[in-house]
């Protein structure tokens, strides 16, 4: 299960462009809380500190309980902006949440062993790498493992066949494919040109008559 990590998160009074990036330029990150039951506040976290935290993670979903001057709020980090240019991160979401409350997270697919079909040429093939699911914040895995050893080349794996956690609900119908055993895709050979096609250019290149020379000039007429 998805682990609590502890995060310092001081209230930001200042906003503005200039404000945020002598925050940043100070080691810090803006961040905003918000959900159904608080009131959405400007915080600020340290850089290293969340940087940390997003590297060491096993998975997208990661719980924090974040120290607020007011006490403490369980969070989950909804979005991370990141600056691709330069590095580092620009700003994060924390949606604030309660340990009763049923979270919606999407969770990665793992998938364990090797299946059948692989031995016979088959390719195993995830239609979704990811599994959108319901629980309570106790509850959320970090990733859902699929034992694929089974399948044979045409087999599938419905939604409804995953074991999940206890807890836990998957968002998608159980007739839902998740992931199948299929036969690899072989590209078609481009056709050969027409060789009679070929032959025949080649013959008449071969076979065109020479040009006629030019005729000889006339002779001048005599004189008497």
């Amino acid at each position: 299960m998805a682990k609590i990590l502890d995060l310092t998160a001081q209230t930001r009074s200042s906003e503005g462009t200039a404000s945020v990036k002598r925050l940043r330029k100070a080691g810090s990150i803006p961040a905003v809380v918000y959900g159904r039951k608080v009131t959405v506040s400007n915080v600020q976290v340290d850089a290293k500190i969340f940087t940390k935290i997003l590297q060491n993670s096993a998975s997208d979903n990661i719980l924090v309980s974040l120290k607020l001057d007011k006490g403490e709020q369980l969070a989950l980090v909804q979005q991370v902006q990141h600056d691709h240019l330069k590095g580092g991160i620009l700003h994060v979401d924390f949606h604030a949440i309660a340990m009763d409350e049923e979270i919606h997270a999407k969770v990665p697919v793992d998938m364990v062993g090797e299946a059948a079909g692989v031995k016979h040429g088959g390719l195993v093939e995830a239609i979704h790498h990811e599994l959108e699911v319901r629980c309570l914040p106790k509850d959320l895995p970090e990733r859902i493992s699929v034992d694929v050893s089974a399948l044979n080349v045409g087999d599938s794996i419905h939604v409804g066949e995953v074991k999940l956690p206890e807890g836990v609900r998957a968002k998608l119908a159980a007739d839902v494919v998740l992931l199948m055993c299929v036969e690899p895709k072989v590209e078609a050979e481009p056709e050969p040109a027409v060789k009679g096609a070929a032959d025949a250019k080649a013959t008449s290149k071969a076979g065109a008559a020479p040009a006629k020379a030019a005729a000889p000039a006339a002779k001048p007429a005599a004189k008497k």
